[in-house]
């Protein structure tokens, strides 16, 4: 049994089950303490109800202005231990549906993703989100790596012009938010 709730601070010392894993952006304290402060309805976790251990969690925040306004989804992952259960679903679900088309009303969710991860990549088409464009450079560090920015269209947008991709890659510093 799985129960999904509203992170908390002393989640931030019980999560390293889910963190310490190679497919995971880590962050440093002050990042999550500021989703936390910020948009804690967007900042989720998925726990059993058995054990309490964090199964996984869900970073989000809305941003944007006008038909930009939207749902994004910051980091969202599942503990390798449960993973092929559906929790990541279950967490996107949340975000897509309670939060951004009822309460943020956002014409969209959108996510970055490694091009190079294709798994997720394919989850994330699997759970209706394209590739709106790619972001040339987006990771740093010892290897950096190009990015797509993948969106899904929600109720509020309906023509869904926010997922109509762009035709050529941009630049980190050319992102409106």
């Amino acid at each position: 049994m799985t129960t999904i709730r509203q992170f908390c601070m002393d989640d931030l010392l019980k999560f390293n089950n889910v963190n310490l894993d190679v497919l995971t952006e880590t962050y440093n304290m002050p990042f999550y303490m500021s989703y936390l402060s910020k948009w804690p309805e967007a900042f989720t976790v998925a726990e059993s109800a058995n054990t309490g251990h964090l199964m996984g969690y869900m970073l989000g925040k809305a941003e944007g202005e006008g038909k930009d306004w939207h749902g994004h989804v910051s980091a969202i992952t599942v503990s390798p231990r449960y993973r092929r259960l559906g929790l990541a679903r279950t967490l996107m679900d949340e975000m897509e549906g309670e939060l951004c088309s009822n309460r943020y009303n956002a014409y969209f969710v959108d996510l970055f993703v490694r091009a190079s991860n294709s798994l997720a990549i394919t989850m994330y088409e699997q759970f209706g989100y394209s590739v709106y464009r790619r972001v040339l450079g987006y990771y740093s560090g010892d290897d950096p790596e190009d990015a797509f920015d993948m969106r899904k269209a929600l109720p509020r947008d309906v023509n869904k012009e926010s997922v109509v991709p762009l035709e050529h890659p941009i630049r980190p510093e050319d992102l409106e938010w």
